[in-house]
């Protein structure tokens, strides 16, 4: 027998099949999906591939698969090989999405975690009879055999702590068979500490009972149904998701909950395991240690998890007869990854479900363009729309009022926070209430510039603005991580006017400090943020010890509950709106509606105020209604007129190298072929320049492509991007994205 194998590599032009021949020994063993260990080309080292296919002869004089690892489902490898396609990159390249977290090297993989545990080796009645006829003569000796009768199982360093006998009696007892250390595979579990009371379920209200009842017959009836639960923040989403969880797990089947951030999975695990206890709950995000990961997947594989809580890669986690996977927060960034293989998890989530036959649940108060113009389609919407538009627990919308910037400055203050901002803070220290001060930039500053000649300082590797970090006091790129000293004289004039411009989350807190000096704040941002459980402590400080004020950037806006936050402050509402992106007005509008979100949720009212130097903007004005409907219409209209989604896909190419003049050949090169394919399919414009040209000391162009992404389109890209890695290139890099996060 022959399998078809797909070696684990990047290379483009190894993303094809090899035949290799089956071992008789092994025929029984392998199947599709299986992992092998194959000699490949002259490498003394074996190489890693998966068996996507088994033939019967080959044209080819073969080599034996030499080694077997573990095994896909064969439904994951028709995944991948899907998502190959559709996302331009290698079959690898997603098969390692679907491998247990470390085992995907050759090296270096994953060890059980273990625990050496001590037992009695030869009966207790000998043991005692030894004892008492004086063949142990050690009073240590004697003293430990009988602390691991009453205790087998103990470890070495209890048995030193409760026998006051060091280690080396331990070993002594062992070599002379009395004792026998057992290693003991413990499960590294990142829920072991979290002790929460349980919760019952909450009665639904008329609204939430019928977007239940209506997926709940999708599940009854294994049937595959889009479903998007467009909820004003505060209606419950959370109680729909945990009844038809509950409702699927009692059914035998198991369920996947994406959840956008890091930053949102604690306070979600929290109410499952309040409603559901830990032992049937797996966790799966970046912030884990790999060995966390390793051992939660074998949790989910073994099927002892039934409800698995993550981010965007969750939806590959290998669970047991799937009975419904949901998506909150739909709307998030977040879920279109930004590298090889550049996937949309809801896209991925879509396929699964259909193959699986059961529901894909959405949910968001802001949903995305284009999930809402799906479901809102006059013939055949594509997706179930179901709506809640009041608040489970009864409380009101929070009033949000609208600062204009302009008029602030033309009063005389120059400070961060209008005269009504800090009013308002200063009546809520004064009543113990909390604030949320929402500042979408991280840093001090964003960017250092000389007032004499206008040098600014860029990063040496790309050619971006350096940001300044005051209490490292040191210059920052947010694109490569390089770190330099504060300039004080300027290397162009040789002026000492250097300025800070621009206000970043840093400045904000020092600000802050300075105008409350009684007040406790805390600060939340990618770099208060670094290690593990970072972003679950900073938010329990917040809400146990009552601080003040909580200080961050997008973290702190998404779906959090804060029954004592009654005042959010919007610092700078226009740094969403100026972005180089057709979704600026998108964004704008659902980071200001999450924000506002976050106010009044239990009984004390709320209050927004959104500071902007745009005050007549529409996605500000609707975001101030809390209006979605006002919002979508005016977006969606613009949308149509100027033909971007979800009228058309914005196919984005990108070539990246350390030779600008390769770069520029090779699109220009792939441009002439895509025309000509293209034709009249596509608009396709001429290659450009990225509007960052260099990162990392990586120059970057890029061709952009409007149109629609169907099979055709997709072929003519697939077979381009082929025929190019097909020429000498020597440093180029070429990607292909679809409806892109950012444009740069």
């Amino acid at each position: 027998m022959i399998a078809e194998v797909i070696i684990n590599t990047t290379a483009r032009s190894l993303n094809k099949t090899f035949d290799y021949n089956i071992p008789k020994k092994l025929e029984d063993f392998i199947y599709i999906g299986t992992k092998v260990l194959v000699p490949f080309g002259r490498k003394k080292q074996l190489e890693e591939g998966y068996v996507i296919n088994i033939k019967e002869k080959t044209e080819y004089d073969v080599k034996d698969i030499a080694e077997l690892g573990d095994r896909l489902e064969l439904e994951q490898i028709e995944l991948a090989k899907w998502m190959a396609k559709r996302y331009f990159c290698n079959i690898s390249d997603c098969i390692k999405l679907m491998q247990t977290p470390g085992t995907r090297t050759k090296q270096n993989k994953i060890q059980d975690k273990t625990i050496n545990t001590i037992y009695l080796k030869k009966d207790k009645e000998q043991i005692e009879y030894e004892i008492e006829t004086g063949n142990i003569k050690s009073e240590k000796q004697r003293k430990v055999l009988r602390f691991i009768k009453d205790n087998e199982g103990a470890t070495i360093p209890e048995i030193e702590i409760f026998t006051d006998c060091s280690r080396a009696i331990v070993n002594t007892l062992i070599k002379n068979d009395y004792l026998e250390l057992v290693e003991k595979k413990i499960e590294r579990n990142p829920l072991i500490n979290k002790n929460i009371p349980k919760t019952e379920k909450y009665e639904l209200n008329k609204e939430q009972k019928i977007a239940y009842t209506k997926i709940e017959k999708a599940i009854d009836e294994n049937r595959y149904e889009q479903f998007l639960i467009y909820g004003i923040t505060g209606s419950g989403k959370t109680e729909i998701y945990l009844q038809l969880i509950e409702k699927v797990i009692n059914n035998g089947k198991s369920a996947i909950m994406l959840v956008p951030e890091i930053s949102l999975t604690p306070q979600m695990i929290e109410r499952f395991i309040s409603r559901f206890g830990k032992e049937k709950i797996a966790v799966l995000h970046s912030k884990l240690s790999i060995g966390e990961r390793h051992d939660e997947w074998i949790r989910i594989k073994e099927n002892k998890a039934k409800i698995i809580i993550g981010a965007r890669s969750a939806i590959f986690a290998p669970a047991k007869d799937l009975g419904i996977i949901l998506i909150d927060e739909e709307h998030d960034s977040s879920y279109k990854s930004e590298s090889t293989p550049r996937y949309q998890a809801k896209e991925v989530a879509s396929k699964i479900a259909l193959k699986k036959h059961i529901p894909l649940v959405l949910g968001s108060a802001t949903p995305d363009i284009n999930t809402y113009y799906q479901a809102t389609l006059e013939e055949k919407p594509k997706i179930t729309l179901l709506k809640l538009t009041k608040r489970a627990n009864k409380a009101h919308l929070p009033k949000i009022q609208i600062i204009d910037l302009k008029q602030e400055l033309a009063n005389g203050n120059h400070s961060m926070l209008s005269n009504e901002l800090y009013k308002d803070i200063e009546e809520n220290i004064k009543k113990k209430q909390q604030t949320i001060l929402f500042l979408n930039r991280r840093g001090y500053s964003t960017f250092i510039m000389c007032r004499n000649c206008g040098y600014t300082v860029k990063c040496k590797n790309c050619n971006v603005s350096m940001t300044y970090h005051g209490y490292e006091n040191k210059l920052k790129c947010h694109y490569c991580g390089a770190e330099q000293k504060v300039v004080k004289i300027c290397p162009e004039c040789g002026s000492d006017k250097i300025r800070y411009f621009g206000t970043g989350t840093q400045k904000l807190e020092q600000e802050i400090k300075k105008q409350f000096p009684n007040s406790t704040t805390i600060r939340m941002d990618i770099d208060t943020v670094t290690k593990k459980n970072s972003h679950e402590q900073i938010l329990n400080k917040f809400k146990n010890e009552n601080i003040d004020i909580l200080i961050g950037t997008q973290m702190v806006v998404k779906g959090h509950h804060f029954p004592n936050v009654t005042l959010v402050g919007v610092i700078a509402a226009d740094s969403s709106l100026n972005i180089d992106d057709y979704r600026a007005n998108e964004r704008t509008f659902q980071i200001l509606t999450q924000v506002a979100g976050r106010a009044g949720r239990e009984k004390l009212e709320g209050k927004v105020i959104i500071q902007t130097y745009n005050p007549d903007n529409f996605s500000i004005r609707t975001a101030q209604k809390q209006n979605y409907d006002e919002f979508y219409k005016i977006e969606v209209a613009l949308r149509k007129q100027l033909k971007y989604p979800p009228f058309c896909d914005i196919i984005v190419m990108r070539f990246e190298g350390t030779n600008e003049t390769e770069v520029k050949t090779i699109s220009l090169q792939t441009y002439t072929k895509l025309k000509q394919e293209l034709q009249n399919k596509c608009t396709i414009f001429k290659p450009m320049p990225a509007p960052i040209d260099k990162i990392q000391n990586r120059y970057r162009w890029r061709i952009i492509t409007k149109g629609i992404m169907d099979d055709e389109i997709n072929n003519i890209f697939n077979e381009t991007l082929k025929q190019i890695y097909t020429l000498n290139l020597k440093n180029t890099k070429i990607s292909i994205d679809v409806n892109p996060n950012n444009m740069i």
